[in-house]
């Protein structure tokens, strides 16, 4: 496999997400202090990785990335909702997230929710924007997206996250189940989106569905660790929290070296998701499944 430059792939791609988010809410008759923290939480930064996974499955099943953008601006506003309402005091009390106070630290709990319900509603909105794909696709990738990101995906993740915190006897089955659907799902689904909108085939569509599920398990066993062994100022957000609130996490159910080693496992499981493809976006995919692991923020 070739090399790949994978942040500087990850962040060309991300560009042309970031610049549709500065300009999607301009002109529109909101309430200008909800306006406000919607633009906070979706302009702060991040790596964007749901909305490029989407982009590059859509080229990679045939699609230009550049036809899919606002679908992928759109898996943005549902990332960037959940992580406000995940800060939230009644969830996990957080006051840092991507090196800014948390929302609710600067507006207030209500207006916080209100723009993290703002952001979810206005995700859809961007999807079903779409026009440069046909339009069953676009029907399908956003019903694939409604249903990962819903009680069967991530927020019924968030509701066993929050049963599992401080209980004793969780096993290694409980954590990974927990964590497809609060972390897994989007991932998963902003692949198969991408597919789909792509025009991809069905073979194409379980590869993808294939390759997020490991990516996305990969990429939470390496947030468990970043949790104890980060820098706050690198990762932007406190370190030690998952301890701190009695989170179950791979560290503490099976140590850190088994950790690494888990998440090495699933990286080689989402690059075999790859095989039978060829081309750049195919080498940044298998590279982004190692930075995934190795990342440091």
């Amino acid at each position: 496999m070739p090399d790949v430059d994978v942040k500087k792939t990850l962040a060309n791609y991300a560009a042309a997400v970031e610049r549709h988010l500065e300009t999607c809410l301009e002109g529109r008759d909101i309430a200008p202090r909800l306006a406000e923290a919607m633009r906070y939480s979706l302009l702060a930064g991040g790596k964007r990785l749901r909305p490029v996974l989407c982009m590059v499955w859509a080229e990679i099943a045939g699609t230009p990335a550049q036809a899919v953008v606002p679908f992928a601006a759109g898996i943005e506003c549902i990332h960037t909702y959940s992580l406000i309402h995940d800060d939230l005091p009644a969830m996990d009390n957080d006051d840092l997230r991507r090196g800014k106070p948390t929302s609710h630290k600067v507006f207030g709990e209500a207006t916080a929710i209100l723009a993290g319900d703002a952001l979810l509603t206005e995700a859809f909105s961007l999807m079903l924007g779409v026009t440069e794909v046909p339009a069953e696709r676009v029907l399908q990738a956003t019903a694939v997206l409604a249903y990962g990101a819903g009680p069967s995906g991530m927020v019924g993740g968030q509701q066993v996250d929050m049963e599992l915190t401080g209980r004793a006897g969780v096993d290694l089955r409980d954590l990974q189940r927990m964590h497809s659907l609060k972390t897994g799902a989007l991932i998963t689904a902003s692949c198969l989106a991408g597919c789909i909108l792509g025009g991809g085939g069905e073979q194409d569509m379980q590869n993808a569905m294939e390759y997020g599920k490991h990516l996305g398990m990969a990429f939470q066993i390496a947030d468990d660790i970043l949790d104890v062994v980060g820098d706050q100022q690198e990762l932007g957000k406190p370190v030690g929290s998952d301890q701190d609130q009695g989170k179950n996490t791979y560290p503490s159910l099976v140590g850190l070296e088994q950790s690494r080693i888990m998440a090495v496992q699933c990286a080689v499981q989402a690059n075999r998701a790859l095989q039978g493809y060829r081309g750049p976006q195919v080498d940044f995919l298998g590279h982004l499944a190692a930075y995934v692991v190795e990342r440091t923020n």
